[in-house]
């Protein structure tokens, strides 16, 4: 399982579940027990933006990977 920590704004919603859908796998952004479908911009945009976010997929798209690195967070 890949997973990486990011930090996303509001107006970056939109855009980053568009990125997500593009994959042909299931994508899951979560921050501590709190998960939601990374392809359901309802579910995304209901997250603390305060918090760091956890994208986790079983997959691999170049695209995608790095499209994350913009929003990567040092851990």
């Amino acid at each position: 399982m890949m997973q990486h920590r990011i930090k996303l704004r509001p107006d970056e919603v939109k855009e980053f579940v568009a990125a997500a859908t593009k994959c042909a796998y299931d994508v899951d952004i979560s921050y501590n027990s709190f998960i939601v479908d990374a392809k359901s911009i309802i579910g995304v945009l209901g997250l603390n933006f305060n918090q760091v976010l956890t994208v986790s997929y079983n997959g691999y798209d170049e695209n995608f990977e790095k499209y994350l690195r913009k929003f990567a967070v040092a851990c």
